[in-house]
């Protein structure tokens, strides 16, 4: 069974729960208990810095959105999208024991390629890495920073297809 670890992220009010030998913590967005695993530890945090911190509207996120990668079907952690209904943060969460690495950004970038989401967010809980991507220039900028949910809207139409 996972046993919670601190994270690199506000901590929030849990609603974790222990049905026979397993925990189970709430999840806002689809409104059920899921099995409490490493990455969705990460997972639930982020989207409470999103919505509290950030002002990334719950409405507007959504969880493990599949998509076709060549002839795999794949899932996004964390979707969010504007109020037009088009995507503008893509996120990979993985288990705090995991290392952020290259392959990491791989993963990522390939799903990308599919989206076309103007801003990446990578974190393990501990070390979080943020990416804007300039379509038409075909590039990429590390930011310092998340940008808030305004910021990513103005960032989205900045640098569209």
């Amino acid at each position: 069974m996972f046993e919670p670890i601190p994270l690199n992220l506000p901590s929030y009010a849990l609603k974790i729960t222990q049905k026979f030998d397993k925990l189970f913590i709430f999840d806002e967005l689809r409104k059920k208990d899921l099995v409490l695993t490493p990455e969705e530890w990460v997972r639930q945090h982020w989207i409470h810095y999103l919505h509290l911190h950030k002002h990334y509207p719950k409405a507007l996120m959504r969880i493990e959105g599949g998509l076709q990668l060549n002839t795999l079907r794949k899932r996004s952690d964390l979707l969010v999208f504007n109020n037009e209904g088009e995507k503008i943060l893509l996120a990979e969460f993985k288990a705090p024991t995991v290392k952020i690495t290259e392959k990491v950004f791989h993963q990522i970038a390939n799903y990308n390629t599919i989206h076309k989401i103007p801003l990446l967010l990578v974190s393990n809980g501990i070390q979080h890495y943020y990416c804007g991507i300039d379509f038409r220039e075909n590039s990429f900028e590390f930011l310092s920073e998340l940008p808030n949910y305004n910021s990513a809207v103005n960032l989205q139409f900045r640098l569209k297809l």
